[in-house]
């Protein structure tokens, strides 16, 4: 199904997720992740492998990483050394990833302008991702996407992340808007489910990243090929 554009008079705002439906940032992933691997003296992870693995918050990333790079050792085994591992593995990561944050990405096509065209139309914009906070603040600065956001919340503001409906709920309230009147715009089933849940429209970019999965297999109510897509006149 596509999306037929929603009239501006349909909803008060738009909340934006951010890896994979603004900017493709799996060049960065790849970079910090395989410097973090370095520093553990583990080998390194192919960037395709690392795709079907975003969207659920770094911890989720780390885990997974690293279980893939151990996958030759026991399950139990495994599932131990990754949990030895991790401390220094987060450490290793934040630190890179602070250092490189937006050099390996690119923001999407259209974006710059659909996001304007929202902003123009009255709506107000929230960013809400589940990367955390201290990493999707520069990004936007750097990618000159922060200026049109009211708020940008990332997946440490709450006390869950997506798929929980809370992060939707809460950015809703933030922006003093009503669920129903609250468009989520986003690239994946984290961001669909949560807004299901959370009793927003939910529409998805047809690129970005879904986990491996076909993104038009998930339940939304519509797919945009583009932000500028979004509304109509």
């Amino acid at each position: 199904m596509n999306f037929i554009p929603l009239p501006s008079s349909h909803v008060d705002a738009a909340i934006i997720d951010l890896d994979g439906t603004m900017v493709d940032t799996l060049g960065d992933f790849s970079e910090a992740l395989n410097r973090m691997l370095r520093d553990l003296g583990l080998h390194a992870i192919d960037a395709n492998a690392i795709e079907s693995m975003v969207g659920k918050g770094s911890e989720h990333l780390l885990r997974s990483v690293l279980q893939h790079v151990l996958a030759h050792v026991e399950p139990k085994q495994r599932a131990i050394q990754t949990e030895a591992l991790y401390p220094d593995a987060w450490a290793s990561y934040q630190r890179h990833y602070l250092a490189i944050n937006g050099q390996y990405a690119a923001v999407y096509p259209g974006v710059a302008e659909g996001l304007a065209a929202l902003r123009a139309s009255g709506l107000r914009l929230a960013c809400l991702t589940n990367k955390p906070t201290a990493f999707a603040l520069p990004l936007l600065e750097a990618k000159g996407l922060r200026g049109v956001f009211t708020h940008v919340f990332g997946g440490d503001a709450f006390e869950r992340k997506k798929p929980d409906p809370l992060p939707l709920v809460k950015t809703c309230e933030a922006l003093g808007t009503a669920p129903a009147r609250t468009l989520m715009v986003g690239d994946s089933s984290n961001d669909a489910q949560a807004a299901r849940a959370a009793g927003c429209p939910v529409v998805l970019v047809t690129y970005g990243y879904n986990h491996g999965q076909p993104v038009r297999a998930v339940d939304a109510d519509g797919f945009v090929d583009s932000l500028g897509e979004l509304l109509s006149n």
